[in-house]
């Protein structure tokens, strides 16, 4: 019966308020001493003293994951859900930062968009250090104003999901929402008319001797600014001329390169033409050389074929017959005439 939900509580997002915190995160909550002893018959009178009693924030610790105080509380505030003046007097709590923490923690899972922007917002000028557990059962200093940005722009925060949140210029666009103030724009006012009452009070201390200094120091600075320039005139003058100068002196020197170049081409075409007429010469005498050796040579072929032939009709040893070649050649040897 400890661990129902109020019947006069309202559903929150369509469903049982202690359905925000997962099941299996409520049941260790459930199971824990903390909760058992400390938590059975809390009203929303007798939660702000167990809220005071809170030395630090966070959600699982350990290895079986066992719940902070800080969780169980929460679950607590959802299990009798107070009326939202209380709430909002746990956000606005200046002397404990804990219940302060506590408060907009359910807010956050529990109110409208706009009501949280409303009243967490402010608290980002809250810069107080607070304990934050780890899951690995360390504490972690961190401040007040982190916590509750980790509220509005995180996911999760303390093992419990956080349930969506729109966009703040959504809702501005809407004109649910007023634009954001910054606590700072108030004493940038108060700087800004500061140094305008000085400029003013500056202005009227000034004497007409002073302005009157001011004024030849403004003359002088003209005037060496005049003198400045006519000298700066008169230097770029100077620099052009020299620059045409030189101009007209590379002009004139690539004219001569360029007609330099010219004349040695036209030599160049000279000296090949002059090669190739004697490379054409040199090739007719090497081919008039080549036929006469060849006809020297075939005459040399030729001559000792027409003496053996000669020599051959003379004894008769060319005869047809192979018998009468044979006996000429005998005959031949021996010095007798050959056979017909």
């Amino acid at each position: 019966m400890a661990n129902r939900t109020d019947p006069l509580a309202k559903n929150i997002r369509g469903t049982n308020p202690q359905n925000l915190v997962e099941t299996i995160v409520r049941n260790k909550i459930v199971d824990q001493t903390f909760w058992k002893e400390q938590c059975f018959g809390l009203t929303a009178e007798t939660l702000v003293d167990k809220a005071m009693e809170l030395d630090h924030v966070g959600g699982t610790f350990g290895g079986n994951r066992k719940p902070t105080p800080f969780l169980c509380l929460v679950l607590k505030m959802l299990q009798i859900q107070p009326e939202k003046e209380i709430v909002v007097e746990f956000i606005k709590n200046d002397d404990y930062k804990y219940v302060r923490v506590l408060g907009a923690f359910y807010l956050r899972l529990t109110g409208s968009d706009v009501d949280v922007y409303r009243y967490l917002e402010p608290l980002y000028n809250d810069y107080r250090k607070v304990r934050q557990k780890l899951s690995d059962g360390r504490f972690e200093l961190t401040h007040v104003d982190e916590v509750v940005d980790e509220l509005l722009t995180k996911d999760y925060s303390c093992d419990i999901a956080m349930p969506r949140l729109k966009k703040r210029c959504t809702l501005e666009k809407n004109g649910a929402l007023e634009p954001r103030k910054s606590v700072l724009e108030d004493d940038f006012e108060e700087e800004e008319e500061k140094e305008e009452n000085e400029d003013e009070k500056d202005h009227q201390r000034r004497s007409p001797e002073r302005e009157r200094e001011r004024d030849r120091r403004r003359d002088s600075h003209r005037h060496r600014d005049r003198d400045y320039d006519r000298d700066y005139d008169m230097d770029r003058d100077h620099d052009r001329e020299r620059g045409r100068g030189r101009d007209r002196d590379r002009d004139r020197e690539r004219d001569i390169d360029h007609y330099r170049g010219r004349d040695m081409e036209r030599e160049r075409g000279r000296d090949r033409g002059d090669r190739r007429d004697r490379a054409r010469r040199r090739s007719r005498s090497t081919s008039r050389d080549h036929k006469r050796h060849e006809t020297d040579d075939v005459r040399d072929r030729e001559e000792p074929k027409k003496k053996k032939e000669k020599k051959m009709k003379e004894y008769g040893t060319d005869h047809p017959d192979p018998e009468i070649a044979e006996a000429n050649r005998l005959r031949a040897s021996l010095g007798l005439k050959p056979l017909r």
